[in-house]
């Protein structure tokens, strides 16, 4: 039986923290499992099921929402397949289920490219490029897209990483967000606009225990220092996960369903339990609409977006997750 997910590119380097592995999909790009020295660090999922609430998955020409699948360029309306029809929107881009075509690999690294091609809604052609690289304390992201058609493209870019530190329950870790307005959203989770966090739940810089949040928010004003944003998740031990991103990754989503099928153990089923998907965005919801942090590519023009996960506090001596394999 095929995987779900498509052909598995398994990435493997030794760390000073021990080894690291990832498992990257053909379907979506995206990262199906990530440890170091056996501890997961994203939300391992068996190659045997779609990725579950989009789990490490690269979104692409948009992330997040189109409200109502519909916008308007130069006065015609151009409409989107409504993708989550219990909210009228069009959501993750057009490569979630899509399938991408290895370029290049090493033991450490894989380089995988796919075409959204013209279609409904979306008359253009831009092709995507991603490499994921293990290093000594990460996993890196590397997206290049390439506007390939005859008309300037709208582009945004988001991924959906899911991060955990796999010895500790996940309501325990204490999130850090480097952000600075809140978007606020309707009923359907589209925008209706922007404020700053200071005095309100939505601040949370200074950190909040993950079981205490109940999220699926936007957040924009995201702090970059030298180039790049982070956002941690830090264990009461003082170990860290913390994801990154470029000058372009100015908006994040954090999303905390208590529903998410974790693993209880290797040789258990699946139960629903606590997660926390920290989603850098280079624009927010229904940016084809608002135009915020919307990138029109010319023909033939590229773009760059980097991001990544870093690990922090790690040893060789800690003990491994039991959560470690999720089928592989």
């Amino acid at each position: 039986m095929s995987a779900a997910t498509g052909q598995q590119f398994e990435l493997t380097v030794q760390t000073p923290s021990g080894g690291a592995r990832a498992v990257i999909t053909e379907v979506a790009a995206g990262i199906r499992l990530y440890t170091v020295n056996g501890i997961d660090l994203v939300e391992p999922f068996p190659a045997e099921v779609t990725p579950p609430m989009a789990a490490g998955i690269v979104l692409v020409p948009w992330p997040n929402r189109i409200r109502d699948g519909s916008w308007t360029q130069k006065g015609v309306t151009r409409q989107l397949a409504l993708t989550e029809p219990a909210r009228h929107n069009a959501i993750h881009g057009l490569l979630r289920f899509g399938a991408y075509r290895p370029v290049a690999s090493t033991a450490a690294s894989v380089t995988l490219s796919a075409t959204v091609f013209a279609q409904s809604g979306y008359p253009f052609q831009v092709e995507t490029r991603v490499t994921y690289t293990l290093t000594a304390d990460g996993l890196e992201a590397n997206h290049t897209l390439r506007n390939t058609g005859s008309d300037s493209a709208p582009v945004a870019l988001g991924t959906h990483p899911y991060l955990k530190i796999g010895d500790v329950p996940t309501g325990d870790l204490v999130l850090h967000l480097c952000a600075e307005t809140h978007i606020d959203v309707d009923e359907r989770l589209n925008p209706l606009g922007e404020s700053a966090v200071d005095g309100t739940r939505f601040d949370l810089r200074g950190g909040a225990r993950v079981a205490d949040l109940d999220l699926d928010d936007g957040f924009g004003a995201v702090r970059v220092v030298d180039g790049r944003s982070e956002h941690r998740l830090q264990a009461p031990d003082g170990r860290s996960v913390t994801l990154w991103g470029d000058e372009n990754m100015r908006y994040v989503q954090v999303f905390t369903p208590r529903i998410f099928p974790v693993r209880a153990s290797e040789n258990e089923a699946d139960a629903r339990g606590q997660a926390i998907a920290i989603e850098p965005m280079t624009a927010p919801a229904d940016a084809f609409n608002s135009g915020a942090g919307l990138t029109w590519l010319r023909p033939d023009e590229s773009w760059t977006v980097r991001w990544g996960i870093r690990h922090e506090g790690f040893t060789g001596t800690q003990r491994v997750s039991v959560q470690s394999s999720a089928g592989a």
